[in-house]
C-alpha cells in the first residue's frame, strides 16, 4: 500500500523536482528529497497543513516564493528521466531513509548545518543538505 495516493503524473511531477532539487547527490539524495516531499503530503501539519497531493506540495508557495526553490528555475521543466519515475514510486510506495525519514525540511547551507533551522532540529546532514523534522507533538503522523 502506497504511503500517499499519487497519479502517474505525480511521479513524473515528483521525479522532477528530485532531480532538479538533488541529482548532484546521486539517487540517494534525490530519494531524500523524494522522502521530504512525500512527508509533507502524508502529515498534514505545520505549514503543510491542508496538502493534499504531490502537485500541492510541489507548487506550494510560502511569502510569495516555492518552498522549493528548484521550481522557479529553468531546470525543474525537464522532462523527467525513468530513473527518476522509478525514485519517485519507490519513495511513494514506500521509501524512509535516514536523516529524511521523519523531515519535512531541507536546504543546502554556504556554511555548516546549524542545529536548528526555522525552530526545527536538524535531524542530519546528506552530502550538502541538512534535514529537519518537526517534534513529534507538532507533527505525530511523520513519526
Amino acid at each position: 500500500m502506497p504511503r500517499i495516493k499519487y497519479t502517474q503524473s505525480d511521479i513524473e511531477l515528483l521525479g522532477r523536482l528530485m532531480r532538479a532539487e538533488a541529482e548532484g547527490e546521486g539517487q540517494q539524495g534525490m530519494l531524500l528529497v523524494g522522502n521530504v516531499g512525500v512527508n509533507r503530503v502524508f502529515g498534514n501539519c505545520l505549514d503543510f497543513k491542508g496538502i493534499t497531493n504531490i502537485q500541492q506540495m510541489v507548487y506550494q508557495q510560502q511569502g510569495g516564493s516555492y518552498s522549493f526553490e528548484a521550481v522557479s528555475k529553468g531546470y525543474f521543466y525537464q522532462r523527467a528521466r525513468q530513473v527518476d519515475k522509478d525514485l519517485a514510486k519507490k519513495c511513494l510506495d514506500y521509501w524512509l531513509g535516514h536523516p529524511a525519514r521523519n523531515s519535512l525540511w531541507f536546504f543546502n547551507p554556504t556554511g555548516s548545518c546549524p542545529p536548528v533551522w526555522w525552530n526545527q532540529r536538524k535531524a542530519g546532514q546528506y552530502k550538502e543538505h541538512c534535514f529537519y523534522q518537526p517534534s513529534q507533538q507538532e507533527c505525530p503522523r511523520v513519526f
